[in-house]
């Protein structure tokens, strides 16, 4: 088996490491990542610039290949023939920190498997619920070994198409991680705000700042698991329709509103 291993956090990152060597007893392992940090970019395809590849080293001597693109942009290039030999799975991470709930839509580290799913390759997401401390100061071994048995189970079973795999893992000593379980997505609880300053001309500039975000967590959830000490599984797709909501829109009124539609041509002014 072939294994393409990424990240959002960068080449140099300790969990990337920590996931290529822990992969390597699956079959072949190549590493593409970015250069820097995406972390929280989402999912991005970038158009309006030429991706640039560069060969590195890793940590422990073996080769690598980093781009100054986004983790999308890097499995896109590994997929699209980059690697001479096609990809069968995609392994994203080690984040540092989780990736619970409405966090996928912002996380690089499960996009860059979400793009894996649009050109057909599944993927699997792992993230380490390292808190504030820094990704220098984690023990990956856990998240490894929870990994480990995902791909093997993965391997053994497959997934249906178009699905893929988001795990979370306690940061806790793997002797004191209860187990996987097999969750939906919880709801994660927000507390951004927004940070106004001047700069020293005289300009407004700002930060959007705030506490960690938490979440609910209710039982059968992502983070329902993780408070209780379990790693987390969720199997997630691209579909986002939302399928409950078509019965109730279909007695809208959807033939051309003539009224309407003769005033679509003027102009309306936006106030800002």
């Amino acid at each position: 088996m072939h294994i393409l291993v990424t990240n959002d956090d960068g080449i140099t990152a300790p969990g990337l490491l920590a996931l290529a060597q822990g992969m390597a007893r699956f079959g072949e392992v190549s590493v593409l990542a970015p250069d820097h940090d995406w972390s929280g970019g989402g999912h991005v395809k970038t158009l309006r610039r030429p991706l640039r590849v560069r060969r590195v080293r890793l940590a422990d001597g073996a080769y690598a290949l980093t781009s100054d693109g986004a983790p999308s942009d890097c499995v896109a290039l590994g997929l699209m023939g980059l690697l001479p030999r096609k990809v069968d799975l995609i392994v994203s991470g080690i984040n540092p920190a989780a990736n619970l709930g409405h966090d996928v839509t912002y996380s690089g580290t499960v996009t860059a498997v979400m793009e894996g799913i649009i050109w057909g390759t599944p993927g699997i997401a792992l993230s380490l619920d390292g808190g504030d401390l820094d990704a220098s100061e984690l023990d990956y071994t856990p998240a490894v070994a929870v990994a480990a048995q995902v791909v093997e189970s993965f391997m053994r079973h497959g997934l249906p198409k178009g699905v893929f795999l988001n795990v979370n893992v306690p940061n806790e000593p793997l002797h004191r991680i209860r187990g996987i379980c097999q969750t939906r997505q919880g709801l994660r609880v927000y507390r951004d705000r927004l940070d106004r300053r001047t700069d020293p001309r005289g300009r407004d500039y700002y930060w959007i700042a705030g506490d960690r975000p938490t979440g609910i967590p209710k039982e059968g959830t992502d983070i329902g698991a993780l408070a209780e000490g379990y790693a987390s599984v969720t199997p997630l797709k691209l579909d986002l329709t939302a399928y409950e909501a078509l019965d109730t829109m279909k007695d809208w009124e959807w033939e051309p509103q003539p009224a309407l539609w003769a005033n679509g041509h003027r102009d309306t002014a936006i106030a800002y």
